[in-house]
């Protein structure tokens, strides 16, 4: 019954965004969707945007959406300015549009990753400010990496009349970084912010929110959409904002920023106990990591193991970075991938409040988490002893021989 008398989808051939006479119910369902999503957004703290519209298709997709929205205004333009995040999504995103990512290294600030401002703007200086089609910056995103400096990008953005396009694919949930896109639009430019229907609203993957300041320029993205499309994301985010209401959605937002501070308390309990630390991450509002240098100390594969020993205990959410690995995507090779720097000082683990967790879940977590360090502790000894004994009885060997 989901889809019954729904089935033309939403939009017509020339705008995602239009009413079609001939599917008024779809139609509807489409505009109040829109409505309901923009109140929203206005609600979590951006409260001057102007315009936006659910699109079928998850954050990679959106973002290459706007760049090539954006590619008619600035024909001239080849490079996308980005401080460096590693997820391949972000990066394919500006590759599938057609355009060449400008990867701004970040810059250690204590255990965080930063922006590094002047080397945005001295590439900007050295490209020239015509030739650049936009800044692509990021909110949201793993620690140790901090969400970007939104609001001197935007100021840069501003002085040089380049386009600035925001990744915000968890940033509904974190007021935070829903105060940095508001201050970003306040003191510069931000033409257009990205989110994830997923992330932010618990729904199935495959839609994302595009936002923005300027009503005409979002307007001229949907129209960019070639094509109808699927109305389930927009049913999906609809029913999921009717049944929770305003005042429900904003106590799952109150509820996560509380359970972000149970894990961050709890994490660093328990890093002490292992004889590690929680890193010193204060600008980043979802993600913490731990480091995991005895780990990496007794044993290179442990880091790596002690990932695959989570997973296989159902925790999912957590993620494990060893040091050193190197990814290429699309031609372009990056050092310590996944790390968000070419050298971080040490291996760490991941682990996110994000909307909908609940203290059983952190605990649940913290759990398995001390157990499976416990075991690759007890592993990585046992194969040390072994390695000694091994090498012990090679050395009386030579001895006789």
């Amino acid at each position: 019954m989901l889809h019954y008398r729904l089935i033309h989808g939403i939009g017509r051939s020339g705008d995602i965004s239009a009413v079609q006479p001939k599917a008024a119910g779809s139609s509807l369902l489409n505009k109040l969707t829109n409505s309901v999503v923009l109140d929203i957004i206005k609600l979590a703290g951006v409260r001057t945007v102007t315009n936006c519209f659910v699109v079928p298709m998850a954050t990679g997709m959106s973002l290459t959406l706007c760049f090539l929205t954006l590619r008619h205004k600035r024909p001239k333009a080849k490079y996308i300015i980005w401080p460096r995040i590693d997820q391949k999504s972000c990066f394919k995103s500006m590759i599938t549009a057609g355009f060449e990512p400008v990867v701004i290294e970040n810059v250690l600030e204590g255990d965080e990753l930063r922006t590094d401002i002047e080397a945005v703007e001295a590439k900007i200086k050295a490209l020239g400010a015509e030739n650049i089609l936009c800044v692509h910056s990021t909110t949201s995103c793993f620690a140790p990496r901090v969400p970007d400096r939104l609001e001197e990008l935007a100021v840069i953005c501003a002085n040089y009349d380049i386009p600035h396009i925001v990744n915000n694919a968890y940033g509904v949930q974190s007021s935070k970084c829903m105060h940095l896109i508001q201050q970003g639009a306040r003191v510069g430019r931000i033409d257009a912010f990205v989110q994830s229907l997923d992330k932010n609203f618990m729904v199935p993957v495959g839609g994302a929110i595009i936002a923005g300041f300027n009503e005409s320029f979002v307007q001229e993205i949907s129209k960019m959409y070639p094509g109808r499309a699927s109305a389930s994301p927009s049913l999906d985010v609809l029913i999921t904002l009717l049944s929770l209401g305003a005042s429900g959605y904003k106590q799952l937002l109150k509820e996560r920023k509380e359970m972000f501070s149970y894990l961050s308390s709890e994490l660093k309990k328990l890093a002490d106990n292992h004889n590690e630390r929680l890193l010193d991450t204060p600008h980043n509002p979802i993600s913490l990591a731990m480091s995991l240098k005895n780990l990496d100390e007794n044993n290179d594969a442990a880091v790596t193991q002690l990932g695959s020993m989570l997973f296989t205990r159902q925790v999912s959410g957590a993620r494990v970075v060893p040091c050193g690995s190197v990814q290429t995507v699309n031609n372009y090779t990056f050092k310590g991938f996944m790390s968000h720097a070419n050298d971080y000082p040490c291996a760490y683990l991941n682990a996110a409040s994000a909307i909908g967790i609940k203290k059983q879940d952190v605990d649940v977590f913290l759990k398995r988490l001390d157990k499976c360090l416990k075991t690759s502790r007890k592993e990585a000894k046992k194969e040390k002893s072994v390695n000694e004994i091994s090498n012990s009885n090679t050395g009386t060997e030579r001895l006789e021989d």
